[in-house]
């Protein structure tokens, strides 16, 4: 093999390393997430571990399905270990639960980040449950025990 040919090889091999590696590298997410927003210390029910790996690898879901954009439109943009900008609480600000008994419409409640959640969640999963399939819709079956 001629030193030039040898040469063009080695960029070759190098690039797709280097092309390779970012490719995994940006497939990686946690498995588990703990959804441990400082506010939800004050609750009574447990704290949600949240299974990202079941609900992308195992349920098939693409990201758009829990993530969106600012006008509620899923993010088509996203793939499995990407950063999430600013996060969820960019738009539902209020870190806390609404309060108990105001009657709040449903843009004021998704203003409070833990209600844009359960809204999030419990609407999936109802849908999911009357096609028969397994999802939690009770509170005890995604909160734990304290």
């Amino acid at each position: 093999m001629s030193k030039r040919n040898f040469v063009i090889l080695s960029v070759v091999v190098i690039a797709s390393l280097f092309i390779a590696s970012s490719i995994y590298a940006g497939a990686e997410c946690p498995d588990m997430i703990k959804m441990d927003n400082p506010a939800y210390s004050e609750h009574t029910m447990g704290i949600v571990m949240f299974s990202h790996k079941r609900h992308f690898e195992g349920y098939k879901l693409p990201c758009g399905e829990c993530h969106h954009d600012d006008s509620g439109q899923p993010r088509t943009d996203l793939k499995v270990g990407d950063e999430v900008d600013g996060g969820c609480i960019d738009c539902h600000g209020n870190p806390s639960r609404k309060p108990k008994g105001a009657k709040l419409s449903k843009s004021e409640m998704l203003e409070y980040h833990a209600e844009a959640l359960h809204m999030n969640c419990k609407e999936c999963h109802r849908k999911e449950k009357k096609a028969g399939k397994n999802a939690p819709t009770f509170c005890d079956e995604c909160h734990p025990k304290k």
